[in-house]
């Protein structure tokens, strides 16, 4: 082999080469592309995520100083309502028991009468 033939076949081998690398450079750019995007998808998605946690605070801000503080004021509205309740059944037992007193003092009464 020549040194004409060597110098051609590594001009060619530096040809396929140079074709090689600029591929790769080609491949290097949309990758670089496409990490850029990646890049501006993932902080979009924490500021999302920023974002959905301060409304999960507020949420939880929301429970922890209204909604629990109605609920415990609604259950000691209902357990007034409960005393409440009973008081009044224990008059109406007291009421009722007074009135089968005061029903046999007058069917004694009433037999007396009927005596006379």
């Amino acid at each position: 082999m020549t040194d004409s033939e060597k110098l051609d076949l590594l001009l060619e081998k530096v040809g396929n080469l140079e074709k090689k690398v600029d591929s790769f450079e080609k491949k290097v750019d949309g990758l670089e592309k496409k990490i850029d995007s990646l890049e501006k998808k993932v902080n979009d998605l924490d500021k999302r995520v920023t974002d959905l946690e301060k409304e999960v605070a507020k949420i939880k801000t929301t429970l922890e100083n209204e909604t629990n503080r109605n609920i415990m004021v609604i259950a000691e509205g209902h357990l007034d309502l409960s005393r409440k309740l009973n008081e009044c059944i224990r008059l109406s037992s007291d009421i009722k028991a007074r009135q089968e007193i005061q029903d046999v003092f007058i069917n004694v009464h009433n037999n007396k009468l009927k005596a006379l």
